[in-house]
Formats: C-alpha cells, structure tokens, sequence
C-alpha cells in the first residue's frame, strides 16, 4: 500500500518504519527535519504540509503530540482535509472520545474515514514491533487495515465500531500505567531507605503479586541505570491522565486511586518537569523522602 504518516517522532518513526520494513511505499511529514531523516534515508518520501501528504495518499497515519495540533494539521487550511486524494486517516494517538467523534464527522463533511488505533507498549515496543493495537470504527475499513495495524504488533484488538470506543480502552489501559508508575516509585523508594537493593526488590515484585509494567519494564532498563530515556514526557502522561480521569467521570466511574497519581503528576509539571521523561517521576518520591 501506499501510506502517509504524519507525525514522525518518538513513536511514529518507528511506527513509520516498521510500514517500510514490510513493503509499502511510505510518504511522511513532521515538523522537524532531523525526525525525518532517518526514513528519508530509507526512501521514504517527503510531503511538504499536511495537505500534500493526503494529495499523494489515500490512507494516512497520524501520531502527534496534543489536540490542538492534531486539529490543525486535520483541518487547517493546510490540513490533511484539504488534499484531495485522502480516504482515510488512521489515528493512533491518544486523543479521547469526544474529540474522536468531532474529528470523525469532520472528515465525513469530506467523505474521509476516521479509524481510531491508539496504540500501547511505548518507544520500546513501537521499536521492537510488539505495541498492542486498539481499533474502532467502520468495520469494513479497519478489517482492510488489519495487516497494517499488525506491521505494528501482533496484538490487535477491536473495541467496536462506534467512534472512540477504542479510546476508552486505550485510556483505561494509560490510566493504569501512570498509577501503577507513581505507586510503584514509592514502593521502590520506601525499599531503598529500608535497605532493600533495587534488583532485590524487583525480582521479588517481578515473581510476585506487585509485578506490573513499571516492574517489569521502566525501573529495571531506564530508572535503576538512572538513564531516564523511556521515550515519553511528564507532559505527555499528564494529557492522557487529565483525558482518562474525564472519560471515567464521564462515565459515572469514581477516579479516587487515578486522581492521587495525577496530584504527583501535576507536582512534577509544576515543577518545571514538564518535559522530562516521565521515569523521572522516582525523583518527586525521593525528593519528598529526603525532606522527611
């Protein structure tokens, strides 16, 4: 297939380039250059805006940071709504439902297709190729893009076909993440001022009933190095917290455990962490163990 990708940086570079690595023709854009480049070098194309993505594209993928500039680059006068060749956008970021159901009767103004795929399992996986892929909307046209999804990893997963069904499964999934990332990091700190060595402690929590992602994944490869580089912002989490504790109220759900992660959170951001890697949410832990 011939397929557009707009937004190539942490996550879609690789995203990106796993598309190349099975074949299909790949057309990108991004604001930047130097995140360009390197699918440049693979024979990846250029699209100048947007617009000229979706000009040479009938399906393109979407990975970009925030609502508002998702927004623009869909319908901005250089947006992807403005190209003429466009059928469908793909969008595998974490947006939420509401603004999901405003993107997808904007694009059928334009008889384009909306398909939500967020995506889970972080820089490492979008790398590795093993992200879990949540999928809702016209099932006809996510059953065609099946195999593009699985370019992605082997775990796709339809959440229905209503419009932004699959971000309420992606934003319970982010939700559990970012408080199972607070908890663990006092955990982990209140191990450390009792003596306990950080790979002591996590082989027991891996073989045990504590074992989660963070666990698992974040401290043993970027916080016990002190390397801090898993790939994502305080920033980003942050959004999609703020999302999934309105998705939860939305729906009725009491958000008390998630609302205490997103004080720690909002700390951090207030901080001046806003742009730090999000790992580096183990040194609000420590910083308030220090004062004590």
């Amino acid at each position: 297939m011939r397929l557009g990708y707009l937004g190539v940086g942490n996550m879609g570079q690789p995203m990106a380039g796993k598309l190349l690595d099975a074949g299909h023709e790949g057309w990108i854009h991004d604001g930047r250059d130097d995140a360009m480049q390197p699918l440049l070098e693979r024979q990846a194309r250029r699209a100048e805006s947007p617009k000229a993505l979706a000009e040479a594209c009938e399906t393109v993928v979407v990975s970009l940071p925030t609502l508002a500039v998702f927004r623009r680059a869909v319908t901005g006068p250089d947006g992807l709504l403005a190209g003429k060749g466009l059928k469908t956008i793909v969008n595998t970021c974490t947006v939420g439902s509401p603004f999901v159901r405003e993107m997808t009767a904007a694009c059928a103004e334009h008889g384009v297709v909306m398909i939500d795929a967020p995506i889970s399992g972080g820089p490492a996986g979008a790398a590795a190729g093993t992200l879990a892929v949540m999928v809702s909307g016209d099932p006809a046209r996510a059953a065609e893009l099946r195999p593009v999804f699985e370019c992605w990893g082997p775990t796709v997963v339809v959440a229905g076909d209503a419009p932004g069904a699959a971000q309420v499964m992606k934003l319970t999934n982010n939700i559990l993440f970012a408080v199972s990332l607070i908890a663990t990091s006092e955990a982990m700190v209140m191990a450390d001022k009792g003596g306990i060595p950080a790979d002591a402690m996590l082989q027991v929590l891996n073989n045990g009933t504590g074992r989660n992602f963070a666990t698992m994944s974040v401290f043993p490869n970027v916080v016990v190095p002190r390397s801090f580089d898993f790939g994502a912002t305080f920033e980003i989490l942050m959004k999609d917290v703020d999302l999934a504790i309105a998705q939860g109220e939305e729906l009725g759900v009491p958000m008390w455990v998630c609302q205490a992660a997103r004080l720690v959170l909002k700390h951090g951001v207030f901080a001046g962490r806003a742009q730090q890697d999000l790992s580096r949410a183990i040194e609000i832990i420590e910083e308030g163990a220090s004062a004590g």
